[in-house]
């Protein structure tokens, strides 16, 4: 993907409840998206639902995302899903370390472990990081630039460039706050500062970054206009096929 070109996934989370309306979204989406560039979507659906959605977005524009993966590639480890079922049902992007997840117990280490087994499949991880909440000291800052020191710690940096980066500050997840666009754009600007630091300049420049947290169709234009990210991740928005698609248009 052309990084200049916006990149826009709707994760769905545990979201909807039956196979039915999981196959009416996904094909509303699709049916709204025509073009093959400006911008790039994709939709990450539940485990349960990724076949049904996965057939109805097969012929389109749009492509398929996991929400996330085991460490295993097979054997008696039940209730997981490895690398290789979701490429075979054609995912070409996995989520990794949503603050969802690291709530519930993912740590950087494992994070770590997902992205190498998910490079080693040529798919793309969408390594998600953020800060808990902001403090006026700026100790969010050293707690984002940890997490991507840790993530550089085991990728080169041809690998840092196969990887997108989704900057979700978790005080705007799902709780209607939503950083301005100067908020997004300060954290691009550093993101793409600590990168050069532990690669250099085109390396970092080459690194897709995303923003993610309660992104919505009114606010969209002025976050990727101002903001400075590649594209959004986007959560509860990403359930109404046309909210989801107007956040995908106000980045043309």
């Amino acid at each position: 993907m052309k990084k200049t070109t916006p990149f826009i996934v709707g994760n769905w989370k545990l979201n909807p409840l039956t196979q039915k309306a999981a196959a009416e979204l996904a094909a509303g989406v699709a049916r709204r998206h025509k073009k093959t560039e400006a911008p790039y979507i994709a939709i990450a659906p539940s485990a349960v639902h990724m076949s049904e959605v996965s057939k109805k977005i097969k012929n389109s524009t749009v492509m398929l995302a996991a929400q996330s993966i085991s460490f295993y590639d097979g054997g008696a480890h039940t209730g997981e899903e490895s690398v290789g079922q979701v490429k075979d049902l054609g995912s070409e992007f996995i989520i990794v370390g949503h603050s969802e997840r690291r709530a519930g117990g993912v740590t950087d280490e494992d994070v770590n472990r997902k992205v190498a087994k998910i490079l080693r499949t040529n798919l793309v991880p969408i390594v998600c990081i953020g800060e808990r909440k902001r403090d006026e000291q700026g100790a969010f800052f050293t707690f984002v630039e940890e997490q991507l020191r840790s993530l550089a710690e085991q990728l080169s940096a041809a690998s840092m460039k196969k990887i997108v980066i989704a900057y979700e500050p978790i005080w705007a997840i799902g709780t209607g706050k939503t950083a301005t666009a100067e908020d997004v754009k300060e954290m691009q600007l550093f993101i793409e500062s600590v990168l050069t630091k532990l690669y250099n300049r085109p390396t970092a420049r080459s690194v897709r970054l995303l923003y993610g947290g309660s992104v919505k169709p009114h606010n969209a234009k002025e976050l990727h206009a101002d903001g400075g990210m590649n594209g959004f991740l986007v959560g509860g928005a990403s359930l109404k096929a046309e909210d989801f698609i107007a956040i995908a248009r106000a980045t043309e």
